[in-house]
């Protein structure tokens, strides 16, 4: 593998982390406290607000029911708007975070959904704050359930990143099809898919160490 090779790959591994990393970032702090208001406000929970929590699950489902590709071009307006481009390291991180960040939250609201429900009514006949409630009981009791679904939610950024690639957006799925697709070079496709699978599995085994680590506490 020659030299300039080994340099596109390392450039193009870089601005996927730095991809992943931002939109990730962004999408879960807009995602957790996205899931918990769908969590708090549904009508069985402990501050039911219907209309808010339809008004907020239907924009969550119509974000996650576009594909991401297809999410990609029909934001591309916006994005030029945010960041100035379409196209670049830079411009994907705004679909990812969009397409993300609503993933995240359903991942947030499902795992607070399995706590045990004795638990806050316990905190509540103690007399906790709903605030209380939410940071006291509900998030440290899902939070191995929400490491899992995050560690999930990132690797999947990965995938989206790669598409970002169809439309010049950098890193390594752009490389991958400019290079070995593009131009036949499979030379250049097979240490990207390498690199990917590395990756990929380095984020799961981590992931999946911080949730056995919190579990066990």
């Amino acid at each position: 593998m020659s030299s300039s090779l080994v340099s596109m790959i390392f450039d193009s591994f870089l601005e996927t982390l730095v991809m992943v990393a931002i939109s990730g970032g962004i999408g879960t702090v807009l995602g957790i406290p996205l899931g918990i208001i769908l969590f708090v406000t549904d009508k069985k929970s402990f501050l039911p607000m219907p209309v808010l929590n339809v008004v907020l699950g239907a924009i969550v489902n119509a974000l996650r029911s576009v594909p991401f590709i297809i999410l990609l071009v029909a934001i591309i307006p916006f994005t030029r708007l945010v960041v100035g481009s379409s196209i670049g390291t830079a411009a994907a991180i705004v679909p990812l975070t969009i397409s993300v960040a609503p993933f995240i939250a359903r991942i947030v609201e499902t795992s607070l959904r399995e706590v045990d429900k004795g638990l806050v009514e316990a905190a509540q006949a103690m007399g906790a704050t709903n605030l209380q409630i939410v940071t006291k009981v509900l998030l440290p009791e899902a939070m191995p359930g929400i490491l899992a679904g995050l560690t999930i939610a990132v690797i999947s950024l990965i995938g989206y990143s790669a598409m970002a690639g169809v439309v010049g957006g950098g890193g390594l799925g752009d490389l991958g099809i400019r290079y070995g697709y593009q131009r036949f070079m499979p030379e250049v496709m097979w240490p990207v898919v390498i690199v990917l699978i590395v990756l990929v599995q380095g984020l799961q085994s981590f992931g999946d160490r911080l949730v056995r680590k919190i579990s066990h506490r």
